[in-house]
Protein backbone atom coordinates (compact mmCIF):
# COMPACT_ATOMS: atom_id res chain seq x y z
CA UNK A 1 0.00 0.00 0.00
CA UNK A 2 2.77 2.47 0.47
CA UNK A 3 2.91 2.65 -4.00
CA UNK A 4 -0.24 4.28 -3.35
CA UNK A 5 0.74 6.66 -0.56
CA UNK A 6 0.69 10.50 -1.42
CA UNK A 7 4.39 12.35 -2.01
CA UNK A 8 7.00 11.47 -3.80
CA UNK A 9 7.30 7.94 -2.86
CA UNK A 10 4.03 7.13 -4.12
CA UNK A 11 1.11 7.31 -7.03
CA UNK A 12 -1.84 8.14 -4.75
CA UNK A 13 -1.81 12.06 -5.81
CA UNK A 14 -0.89 11.38 -9.59
CA UNK A 15 -4.42 8.61 -9.00
CA UNK A 16 -6.21 11.32 -7.99
CA UNK A 17 -5.36 14.09 -10.44
CA UNK A 18 -6.23 11.26 -13.04
CA UNK A 19 -9.40 10.59 -11.44
CA UNK A 20 -10.50 14.39 -11.57
CA UNK A 21 -9.56 14.60 -14.91
CA UNK A 22 -11.40 11.55 -15.82
CA UNK A 23 -14.61 13.31 -13.66
CA UNK A 24 -13.56 16.54 -16.06
CA UNK A 25 -13.82 14.66 -19.27
CA UNK A 26 -16.59 12.90 -18.48
CA UNK A 27 -18.86 15.65 -16.78
CA UNK A 28 -17.89 17.52 -20.27
CA UNK A 29 -19.01 14.88 -22.42
CA UNK A 30 -22.08 14.29 -21.24
CA UNK A 31 -22.97 17.85 -21.09
CA UNK A 32 -21.94 17.83 -24.89
CA UNK A 33 -24.02 14.98 -25.34
CA UNK A 34 -27.56 16.94 -23.47
CA UNK A 35 -27.07 19.51 -26.20
CA UNK A 36 -26.76 17.24 -29.14
CA UNK A 37 -29.36 15.39 -27.67
CA UNK A 38 -31.85 17.92 -27.22
CA UNK A 39 -31.25 19.60 -30.57
CA UNK A 40 -31.35 16.37 -32.28
CA UNK A 41 -34.44 15.38 -31.04
CA UNK A 42 -35.72 18.53 -31.80
CA UNK A 43 -34.72 17.99 -35.41
CA UNK A 44 -35.78 14.66 -35.68
CA UNK A 45 -39.44 16.28 -35.80
CA UNK A 46 -38.53 18.81 -37.96
CA UNK A 47 -41.25 19.26 -40.90
CA UNK A 48 -38.07 19.32 -43.39
CA UNK A 49 -37.60 15.89 -44.75
CA UNK A 50 -34.04 16.65 -45.75
CA UNK A 51 -33.74 17.72 -42.19
CA UNK A 52 -35.24 14.13 -40.31
CA UNK A 53 -32.65 12.73 -42.83
CA UNK A 54 -29.53 14.08 -41.57
CA UNK A 55 -30.53 13.90 -37.97
CA UNK A 56 -31.51 9.87 -38.78
CA UNK A 57 -27.33 9.42 -40.20
CA UNK A 58 -26.04 11.38 -37.50
CA UNK A 59 -27.44 8.95 -35.04
CA UNK A 60 -26.76 5.90 -36.81
CA UNK A 61 -23.39 6.90 -37.96
CA UNK A 62 -22.25 7.82 -34.09
CA UNK A 63 -23.85 4.88 -32.69
CA UNK A 64 -22.50 2.47 -35.17
CA UNK A 65 -19.11 3.48 -35.43
CA UNK A 66 -16.99 2.48 -32.61
CA UNK A 67 -15.77 4.91 -29.98
CA UNK A 68 -12.59 4.47 -30.51
CA UNK A 69 -12.30 4.95 -34.03
CA UNK A 70 -13.90 8.10 -33.75
CA UNK A 71 -11.26 9.37 -31.06
CA UNK A 72 -8.98 8.19 -34.23
CA UNK A 73 -11.12 9.88 -36.50
CA UNK A 74 -10.77 13.24 -34.31
CA UNK A 75 -6.97 12.98 -33.46
CA UNK A 76 -5.34 12.24 -36.83
CA UNK A 77 -7.96 14.08 -38.74
CA UNK A 78 -8.92 17.08 -36.45
CA UNK A 79 -6.09 19.19 -36.37
CA UNK A 80 -5.71 18.51 -40.54
CA UNK A 81 -9.03 19.71 -40.89
CA UNK A 82 -8.32 22.85 -38.99
CA UNK A 83 -4.91 23.45 -40.47
CA UNK A 84 -6.78 23.33 -44.04
CA UNK A 85 -9.23 25.85 -43.23
CA UNK A 86 -6.43 27.92 -41.19
CA UNK A 87 -4.37 28.43 -44.24
CA UNK A 88 -7.30 29.38 -46.65
CA UNK A 89 -6.96 32.84 -44.21
CA UNK A 90 -3.30 32.73 -44.62
CA UNK A 91 -2.09 30.90 -41.67
CA UNK A 92 0.51 28.10 -42.33
CA UNK A 93 1.75 26.89 -38.88
CA UNK A 94 1.33 23.68 -37.22
CA UNK A 95 -2.37 23.60 -34.86
CA UNK A 96 -2.20 20.87 -32.76
CA UNK A 97 -5.81 19.94 -31.00
CA UNK A 98 -5.81 19.18 -27.02
CA UNK A 99 -6.17 15.42 -26.21
CA UNK A 100 -8.90 16.88 -23.40
CA UNK A 101 -10.69 18.80 -26.16
CA UNK A 102 -10.59 15.73 -28.44
CA UNK A 103 -11.88 13.79 -25.91
CA UNK A 104 -14.46 15.65 -24.78
CA UNK A 105 -15.43 15.94 -28.53
CA UNK A 106 -15.39 12.57 -29.37
CA UNK A 107 -16.85 11.01 -26.50
CA UNK A 108 -19.81 14.00 -26.28
CA UNK A 109 -20.55 12.90 -30.17
CA UNK A 110 -21.45 9.40 -29.39
CA UNK A 111 -23.17 10.54 -26.27
CA UNK A 112 -25.56 13.00 -28.21
CA UNK A 113 -26.24 10.77 -30.85
CA UNK A 114 -27.46 8.40 -27.93
CA UNK A 115 -29.39 11.23 -25.57
CA UNK A 116 -30.86 11.80 -29.12
CA UNK A 117 -32.96 9.06 -28.40
CA UNK A 118 -33.22 9.31 -25.20
CA UNK A 119 -35.04 12.37 -25.52
CA UNK A 120 -37.42 11.49 -28.54
CA UNK A 121 -38.32 8.58 -26.87
CA UNK A 122 -39.15 10.83 -23.74
CA UNK A 123 -40.95 13.35 -26.19
CA UNK A 124 -43.55 10.73 -27.79
CA UNK A 125 -44.29 9.29 -24.29
CA UNK A 126 -45.85 12.63 -23.63
CA UNK A 127 -49.78 11.89 -24.01
CA UNK A 128 -50.81 13.74 -27.15
CA UNK A 129 -53.40 14.64 -25.08
CA UNK A 130 -52.30 17.17 -22.92
CA UNK A 131 -50.74 18.78 -25.86
CA UNK A 132 -54.05 18.90 -28.07
CA UNK A 133 -55.60 20.51 -24.22
CA UNK A 134 -53.07 22.79 -24.23
CA UNK A 135 -53.59 23.93 -27.75
CA UNK A 136 -57.13 23.89 -27.09
CA UNK A 137 -56.29 26.31 -23.85
CA UNK A 138 -55.05 29.17 -26.12
CA UNK A 139 -51.17 28.22 -25.08
CA UNK A 140 -48.73 29.41 -27.43
CA UNK A 141 -46.23 27.27 -28.77
CA UNK A 142 -43.56 28.33 -26.37
CA UNK A 143 -45.90 28.21 -23.09
CA UNK A 144 -46.52 24.95 -24.24
CA UNK A 145 -42.90 24.23 -24.67
CA UNK A 146 -42.06 25.31 -20.97
CA UNK A 147 -44.76 24.28 -19.07
CA UNK A 148 -45.77 21.31 -20.93
CA UNK A 149 -43.20 19.38 -22.79
CA UNK A 150 -40.33 20.34 -20.99
CA UNK A 151 -40.94 19.21 -17.60
CA UNK A 152 -42.62 15.53 -18.56
CA UNK A 153 -39.69 15.22 -21.03
CA UNK A 154 -36.82 15.73 -18.60
CA UNK A 155 -39.25 13.79 -15.73
CA UNK A 156 -39.17 10.61 -18.29
CA UNK A 157 -35.77 10.94 -19.77
CA UNK A 158 -33.85 10.77 -16.27
CA UNK A 159 -33.52 6.98 -16.54
CA UNK A 160 -31.62 6.94 -19.76
CA UNK A 161 -29.74 9.66 -19.19
CA UNK A 162 -28.85 8.02 -16.23
CA UNK A 163 -27.25 5.24 -18.00
CA UNK A 164 -25.84 7.88 -20.43
CA UNK A 165 -24.10 9.40 -17.84
CA UNK A 166 -22.58 6.25 -16.48
CA UNK A 167 -21.48 4.99 -20.20
CA UNK A 168 -19.64 8.42 -20.28
CA UNK A 169 -17.58 7.95 -17.67
CA UNK A 170 -16.55 4.84 -18.63
CA UNK A 171 -15.55 5.63 -22.04
CA UNK A 172 -13.31 8.22 -20.87
CA UNK A 173 -10.93 5.24 -20.54
CA UNK A 174 -10.53 4.93 -24.78
CA UNK A 175 -9.19 8.33 -24.73
CA UNK A 176 -5.91 7.27 -22.75
CA UNK A 177 -4.77 6.29 -26.07
CA UNK A 178 -4.26 10.07 -27.48
CA UNK A 179 -1.87 10.54 -24.61
CA UNK A 180 -4.52 12.17 -21.89
CA UNK A 181 -3.61 11.31 -18.55
CA UNK A 182 -6.78 9.93 -16.99
CA UNK A 183 -7.52 6.90 -14.92
CA UNK A 184 -6.65 4.24 -17.23
CA UNK A 185 -3.64 6.02 -18.18
CA UNK A 186 -2.05 6.67 -14.93
CA UNK A 187 -2.89 2.82 -14.15
CA UNK A 188 -1.03 1.88 -16.81
CA UNK A 189 1.45 4.22 -16.10
CA UNK A 190 1.90 3.17 -12.45
CA UNK A 191 1.69 -0.57 -13.24
CA UNK A 192 4.52 -0.40 -15.97
CA UNK A 193 6.67 1.91 -13.71
CA UNK A 194 6.50 -0.18 -10.31
CA UNK A 195 5.36 -3.30 -11.81
CA UNK A 196 2.59 -4.01 -9.77
CA UNK A 197 -0.04 -4.52 -12.71
CA UNK A 198 -2.96 -5.91 -10.84
CA UNK A 199 -2.67 -3.24 -7.70
CA UNK A 200 -3.21 -0.37 -10.43
CA UNK A 201 -5.33 -1.87 -12.33
CA UNK A 202 -7.36 -2.87 -9.47
CA UNK A 203 -7.46 0.65 -8.20
CA UNK A 204 -8.25 1.88 -11.62
CA UNK A 205 -11.54 -0.62 -11.65
CA UNK A 206 -12.50 0.78 -7.76
CA UNK A 207 -12.15 4.13 -9.01
CA UNK A 208 -14.32 3.71 -11.90
CA UNK A 209 -17.01 1.64 -9.87
CA UNK A 210 -17.12 4.18 -7.10
CA UNK A 211 -17.56 7.31 -9.75
CA UNK A 212 -20.41 5.27 -11.57
CA UNK A 213 -21.91 4.07 -8.52
CA UNK A 214 -22.19 7.66 -7.28
CA UNK A 215 -23.75 9.12 -10.52
CA UNK A 216 -26.37 6.23 -10.56
CA UNK A 217 -27.39 7.23 -7.15
CA UNK A 218 -27.07 11.01 -8.02
CA UNK A 219 -29.86 10.12 -11.03
CA UNK A 220 -32.05 7.80 -8.62
CA UNK A 221 -32.63 10.89 -6.66
CA UNK A 222 -33.34 12.27 -9.12
CA UNK A 223 -35.58 10.59 -10.54
CA UNK A 224 -37.34 10.64 -7.02
CA UNK A 225 -37.63 14.07 -6.98
CA UNK A 226 -39.22 14.66 -10.36
CA UNK A 227 -41.92 12.31 -9.63
CA UNK A 228 -42.73 13.39 -6.45
CA UNK A 229 -45.91 14.65 -7.60
CA UNK A 230 -47.05 11.51 -9.60
CA UNK A 231 -49.89 9.69 -8.16
CA UNK A 232 -48.89 6.11 -6.95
Amino acid sequence: MELLSFGDSGWGDEMLLATVMTLILSVGAFSLGLVLGALGAALKRARLNVVRWLTEAFTTAARGIPELLIIYLLFFGGSSGIMFVAKIFGYNGYIEINALMIGIVAVGVVQGAYQTEVFRGAVDAVPKGQIEAARAAGMSDLLMFRRILVPQVLRLALPGLGNCCVSAMKETALVSIVGMVEIMRQAHIGAGSTRHPFLFYGLAAALFLALTSFSGAGFRKLEIWARRGERS
